[in-house]
């Protein structure tokens, strides 16, 4: 993949969650939310702060996180969809 995110920008790809339940019962795409999990692959090289002085990202490329259901921006490269967000749009990194 060709992206590099501009300033304080990252780049996620959702986490696809399970199509069934736990009694093998199939849940359709129309009755699922999309998912508010992925994978970072990609970041920009951080916000400039009042002195000019670039301030590092607290993401880094492969972080698993959490982020707003609404966040970002869909976008496709490569035939792939990707969400390009700003970091405060992300809540959390999975451990």
């Amino acid at each position: 993949m060709n992206i590099r995110p501009l300033h304080d920008r990252v780049v996620v790809r959702r986490v696809e969650e399970k199509k069934t339940t736990s009694s093998g019962l199939i849940i359709p795409d129309s009755a699922t939310e999309k998912p508010s999990e992925g994978v970072v692959v990609a970041i920009g090289n951080g916000k400039k702060n009042d002195n000019g002085d670039t301030v590092a990202l607290d993401v880094t490329i492969g972080d698993k996180v959490l982020f707003a259901q609404y966040a970002g921006t869909e976008i496709k490269v490569d035939g792939k969809k990707l969400l390009i967000m700003k970091e405060g749009d992300i809540v959390a990194v999975i451990k």
